[in-house]
């Protein structure tokens, strides 16, 4: 028997693409159609891919992330659900009853270079490009490059993508 890290509570959609299932760790979890996800990426419950996405190996997706369609996140991006985190709290090991998840949002056509660090509470704009390696600490605009550490706006991306795809 294999053991396959995929929780029966994920929803995956048509044609998703998980290419080593066995180096995974999905639960709770909605991928949405013709999705990738490579090796050593982990999706936390209530988090949302959306269609025709492209999550790259060692990427860390947890509670409260949604993505939505089209997006790029490269190898090792790190999401981040917790802007005070702690351990204990009044001498004891905290449980979920003592943290709140603070949302996050990638918007359509997005990319995000590989070794980016996404704080809690940040939405990145449709078709926006956040540099590898960014430490991204504050909304990012529509069409925008963010890059850095602390990431800043720097130009528009120079191209948009439209809906079906092409470049405009």
């Amino acid at each position: 028997m294999v053991f396959m890290p995929i929780s029966a509570n994920v929803v995956l959609g048509h044609g998703v693409k998980i290419f080593q299932p066995d180096l995974v760790n999905l639960y709770g979890c909605t991928v949405g159609d013709e999705t990738k996800i490579g090796a050593f990426v982990e999706i936390q419950k209530n988090a949302s891919i959306g269609s025709r996405c492209k999550i790259s190996s060692h990427t860390f997706v947890c509670e409260g992330v949604t993505i939505e369609d089209d997006v790029f996140v490269g190898h090792g991006v790190m999401f981040i659900n917790d802007l005070y985190p702690r351990a204990t709290s009044d001498g004891r090991l905290q449980t979920e009853d003592d943290w709140q998840v603070v949302p996050t949002r990638v918007k359509r056509g997005a990319s995000i270079g590989s070794g980016a660090v996404i704080l809690a509470g940040v939405t990145i704009g449709e078709g926006a490009l956040i540099g590898a390696g960014a430490v991204v600490t504050h909304d990012v605009p529509d069409h925008q490059i963010a890059k850095g550490v602390p990431a800043r706006l720097g130009h528009t991306v120079p191209w948009k993508q439209t809906t079906d795809g092409s470049a405009s």
